[in-house]
């Protein structure tokens, strides 16, 4: 059985655990606290020398790190993974405008918040909002007229960026002036085999 490393509150793991629930993969889920350093021990590390969540564990033991590499892992051959050459690029492309553009902002900042470190690094926070929004901005100029990232159809594109942003209001960003991402939002929760964030 596949074992996921984890912790609840990510959205990096929920990418992971939401996708898992729409194939109907079992896999066991492992806890681990962030916080209290729980992924910065010999044991986790030697499964994940970068120390962090989610991490994969196939049956042979190999380790795979890398929410968005898990997805492509796990995606490859199903539905949520375009075959032709194109669309897979174009799922790829959303894939990390997700982790280069989205999740340093709006990811950060609920972490901040969820944390408590949001006062100590006030001076950080409105850069985080400025390109947080222009994330938004980006998707919500895409999402007009198309019901989904890539391909015309529900991808793993879609529960990358899905992660963070049916949360961001936890960081502090107002989605109220997206309707075009509101729209997505509610077709993503309607999926076959959905799953809150707060679901193991």
């Amino acid at each position: 059985m596949l074992r996921l490393y984890d912790y609840l509150e990510s959205g990096n793991g929920y990418k992971v655990r939401l996708l898992l629930h729409q194939l109907g993969i079992p896999f066991e889920r492992i806890e681990l606290d962030i916080l209290k350093g729980e992924t910065r021990t010999p044991a986790f590390l030697a499964r994940n020398p970068n120390g962090r969540i989610p991490t994969l564990e196939l049956e042979d033991g190999t380790c795979l790190a890398e929410s968005n590499a898990i997805l492509w892992y796990l995606a490859e051959g199903t539905r949520y993974l375009p075959e032709e050459r194109l669309p897979r690029s174009q799922v790829l492309q959303w894939m990390f405008f997700e982790q280069y553009s989205h999740e340093p902002n709006i990811a950060t900042l609920r972490f901040w918040t969820h944390a408590g470190f949001l006062a100590e690094r006030s001076a950080l926070v409105p850069d985080k909002r400025k390109w947080g929004r222009a994330a938004l901005d980006v998707m919500e100029g895409h999402l007009r007229g198309r019901p989904f990232f890539a391909a015309e159809r529900y991808s793993i594109a879609d529960i990358a960026l899905y992660a963070y942003t049916h949360v961001a209001d936890e960081g502090g960003f107002d989605l109220a002036p997206y309707p075009a991402i509101r729209a997505w939002l509610a077709r993503v929760a309607s999926q076959s085999g959905h799953v809150p964030i707060t679901r193991g």
